[in-house]
């Protein structure tokens, strides 16, 4: 009778990142990350995942999570029902994946340490173990039961009033540590995304070639790179005033083709002339540096924000739905509704649709 049994070292990290791309599925790769951090930390390996134990980490008072700068795993908030739930999807799917993956079988094979045994033991029980792996992602086995909000709370999303993005604009500038360089970037950088409600992955693949391009005449910015392998065309409109901030910081960079962003080097007294574009976390880096103001305190905005700040103003200033859904590159109207968030109560009053047949008795 065979002993089989799998060896308890496994390159978990690298198995389940594998074809995770860093920059382009942050939000995947991070999770993923801190899952496989869970695993080592509790001596596991990929074939024992136990979601359900994971979920209630998640949830619970004993979970960490990375720092963004000194990458140290330090104690943080139990996740939302929302977010916990969208952890465990990421995970799932890269189960998924792995276990229509014949890689993924040899390597259980690899790992078996009794390779005395027949094949057909073998066989059998690496048949079993992803019987089990199966059983162990499915998603009745790790529920998170999620409360949907029709209204969300203004403190859980960030859109900035006309004041607040000006305070913004204004803050790269009024940087004494920046130097001159970095301020024109940043305030470009800045501009561009509270003017076209562009994601990070895609201010990040700009090229100077794509600022202006037209659309119906109108001058637009290309978007070569959306999610989804989607281009689009988005028209400046009234707002092709952030080309000025944009020109500026390629004149001082000395850029004429090839990315518009690219990081620094020497301090920050010059930058790198060759094609290094920035990365999506060097954006959320750079807005970082600059918080504002608000009632519920200081707020550290994020790209996200900005892409909401411009859903909702244009929405407040008129702009059709379909138009603001299609600028920003959503498949669906549901997600560009939830970029423009609740409405306040005299948005949402109605008129008087109804003349009751008896008001003249009155």
């Amino acid at each position: 009778m065979t002993t089989n049994a799998l060896a308890p070292h496994s390159g978990t990290a690298a198995l389940l990142l594998n074809g995770v791309d860093k920059e382009q599925q942050k939000d995947q790769y991070s999770r993923i990350s801190t899952f496989t951090a869970w695993l080592d930390k509790r001596g596991a390996s990929w074939h024992t995942p136990n979601l359900a134990a994971y979920r209630d980490w998640l949830m619970g008072d004993e979970r960490m999570a990375q720092d963004r700068h000194s990458r140290e795993w330090k104690p943080a908030a139990a996740l939302s029902a929302s977010s916990a739930a969208a952890h465990l999807a990421s995970v799932r799917g890269r189960y998924n994946a792995l276990l229509n993956d014949n890689d993924a079988r040899q390597r259980l094979y690899d790992l078996v340490i009794d390779q005395d045994g027949s094949a057909a033991d073998r066989k059998a029980f690496v048949d079993e173990t992803i019987e089990r792996l199966k059983n162990d992602v499915a998603p009745n086995k790790s529920r998170v039961k999620v409360i949907t909000e029709q209204d969300v709370a203004d403190a859980k999303h960030t859109r900035l009033t006309l004041d607040q993005a000006n305070m913004l604009l204004e803050s790269p500038l009024n940087d004494r540590l920046n130097t001159s360089l970095q301020a024109h970037r940043d305030t470009a950088l800045i501009a561009l995304m509270l003017c076209t409600g562009i994601r990070e992955m895609e201010l990040c693949a700009l090229d100077v070639s794509d600022l202006r391009q037209t659309f119906g005449g109108a001058l637009a910015l290309h978007v070569r790179k959306g999610k989804g392998s989607k281009a689009r065309l988005i028209p400046y409109g009234g707002m092709d005033w952030c080309l000025i901030y944009v020109d500026k910081w390629l004149r001082m960079a000395g850029i004429t083709e090839g990315a518009v962003f690219r990081g620094f080097s020497n301090g920050g007294q010059g930058f790198r002339r060759d094609s290094s574009r920035l990365t999506v976390r060097a954006v959320q880096d750079i807005l970082n540096r600059y918080p504002i103001s608000r009632a519920e305190g200081v707020v550290y905005v994020n790209p996200h924000d900005l892409r909401r700040t411009y859903a909702r103003r244009l929405y407040d200033a008129g702009v059709d739905m379909v138009a603001i859904q299609q600028n920003l590159g959503h498949a669906d109207s549901k997600t560009t509704q939830g970029y423009i968030g609740t409405l306040d109560a005299d948005q949402r009053k109605p008129p008087s649709v109804f003349r009751p047949p008896h008001m003249s008795r009155f």
